[in-house]
């Protein structure tokens, strides 16, 4: 295969940009009476206009031609197949088995009996705790969980819980702690009764410092207040059950997942426990069964009609071609508040890379920084930038019909100014009297509307962006399912820790870190005060 920028279908794409580049969507809109309806994708009760975006017939018919050329089409076969497309660890990348129905087979052995085996336990065991027959300490009913992880094993989860609470209905109240911060478990502790907070550690690992630091501070917080039985309020979520054992976990109490989940794609196995506890089993199912809807899109769709890959092909149009170096998630639901930290790390972690997939350079840009907030708040931080600033930010904007509260007319302004953004952002002011009071315009977006916002379309909605990120990874030939990046930080910092430890001046590093450690060991003990801090 060529490389990527030497490609008949890139250099066929460079050309084109070239007629595009002077494009106006509001030009591109009265001269297609019928754009929308041609540019919109429809599932299952959700929406995804993407005519806002500087595109045409041919256009799409060049990206998904270089989507074709990549060899897309065969690397979703080994995606579903369970081949080891995470080539530099050797792994299987199976996250799609896990709210599948079918046997997958990894080295030869279906693994969907393990998948239904771990659900019927997680049934058993959520059921039990929320309906009080699984019980704390002299019978009392568990009224808090503590889920302690952190990246793909905390990001995921809490974004569900909160995504998904008007569904928490009679389950544990679920808080998660994943900086190794003690002031972040102080807080989180503070109001909570030992005698009736349940613990789940997870890492998949079980080695991940962070992650063990905090379990060890909360084992000996329940343990100064239990005593011994303390150990019978933990609970693992891991793929090295022995080292879970280890510290102290009952063998009950310790739920698996496989090499063949990544961190970022873990929410939908054990790791999920908590959204199970916070939500109901039932509620779980149906996430896994949206996802497991969009699977089925993802593999059925041709590539003009595929929601993922229309998403990742906007993404190399406005990357590769436009120079776009960021995009913004802007959901207009408090409930998904919590989604662009999500997929900061699903996106970031996964696309950047600098080196392929066989070990060369890349040849072109590859992930985009992926930044947002919610709507309306964001109206008020940060969008002078995308009316009127001088970077391209395309955008995504997320929203859903039919809220959970009674509130008509609070939704009625939230829609109303979802509807307004990214009209304003296409067509802007140019022509205001005054230069403070011009706005270009001109600025794509893609819409993408819920009908409601449930377990089920949640899972959909995550599925989408999870494949939107395999589509990117394939065509720029990288692995999206590996991390060197964050190891190498951490490596560094366990050969920091011993420094400091003592008084030592520091000479191991470089003169900047030296000077650093220094500083903070000659600080780190505040002198004693006997006037109020100023």
């Amino acid at each position: 295969m060529t490389t990527l920028t030497e490609s008949p279908a890139w250099l066929a794409l460079k050309n084109h940009r070239q007629t595009m580049v002077h494009s106006s969507l509001a030009q591109l809109f009265e001269g297609d009476p019928q754009r929308f309806q041609r540019l919109s994708l429809r599932l299952d009760g959700m929406l995804l206009d993407y005519s806002k975006n500087w595109l045409n017939d041919d256009t799409l018919h060049l990206l998904t031609g270089l989507a074709r050329e990549r060899g897309l089409g065969t690397q979703m076969h080994a995606l579903f197949g369970g081949g080891r497309i995470n080539n530099t660890e050797n792994r299987a990348v199976l996250h799609t088995a896990l709210r599948g129905e079918r046997a997958t087979l990894v080295d030869g052995v279906d693994v969907m009996p393990e998948v239904r085996a771990t659900l019927e336990r997680m049934q058993l065991f959520s059921s039990g705790i929320r309906d009080g027959s699984i019980s704390a300490q002299g019978g009392s009913r568990y009224s808090d969980v503590v889920h302690i992880g952190i990246g793909g094993s905390h990001l995921g989860p809490m974004l569900a819980t909160h995504a998904l609470s008007p569904y928490a209905d009679g389950g544990p109240r679920v808080h998660f702690v994943s900086n190794i911060d003690m002031a972040a478990l102080q807080r989180t502790l503070a109001p909570l009764n030992p005698a009736t907070t349940l613990v789940i550690v997870v890492s998949k690992t079980f080695t991940t410092s962070e992650t063990l630091a905090n379990a060890r501070s909360v084992r000996e917080w329940l343990s100064n207040a239990i005593g011994k039985d303390a150990v019978l309020q933990l609970v693992a979520v891991t793929a090295n059950p022995q080292r879970a054992a280890e510290f102290g976990v009952s063998e009950d109490r310790i739920f698996p997942f496989w090499d063949w989940v990544g961190g970022r794609y873990s929410l939908w196995s054990a790791v999920g426990l908590p959204i199970a506890l916070a939500i109901g089993m039932d509620g779980f199912r149906d996430m896994l069964r949206g996802a497991h809807a969009m699977d089925r899109h993802f593999h059925d769709a041709p590539f003009e009609k595929n929601m993922p890959v229309v998403l990742a092909l906007l993404g190399i149009w406005y990357n590769n071609f436009f120079d776009a170096a960021s995009h913004a998630v802007l959901p207009y639901d408090e409930s998904l508040s919590l989604l662009p930290a999500f997929l900061q790390q699903l996106d970031m972690e996964s696309c950047g890379k600098s080196v392929r997939a066989d070990g060369s350079a890349v040849d072109g840009e590859t992930g985009m920084i992926i930044w947002g907030a919610a709507g309306t708040d964001a109206q008020h931080s940060f969008f002078q930038l995308l009316h009127q600033g001088t970077r391209l930010v395309p955008a995504d904007f997320i929203a859903v019909c039919q809220p959970h509260h009674t509130a008509e007319q609070h939704h009625a302004i939230l829609m109303a100014n979802f509807f307004a953004q990214t009209a304003a952002l296409m067509n802007g002011a140019p022509l205001a009297d005054s230069p403070h009071d011009r706005f270009p315009g001109n600025r794509p977006s893609n819409s993408l509307l819920l009908e409601r916002l449930t377990p089920y379309s949640f899972g959909q909605l995550l599925a989408l962006y999870e494949h939107k990120v395999f589509v990117q990874s394939v065509i720029w030939g990288i692995n999206a399912f590996d991390q060197p990046g964050v190891e190498l930080g951490k490596r560094l910092a366990s050969r920091i820790l011993p420094d400091l430890h003592n008084n030592a001046p520091v000479s191991g590093y470089d003169a900047s870190t030296n000077g650093l450690i220094d500083f903070y060991k000659a600080h780190r003990e505040a002198p004693a005060r006997t006037e109020r801090p100023q």
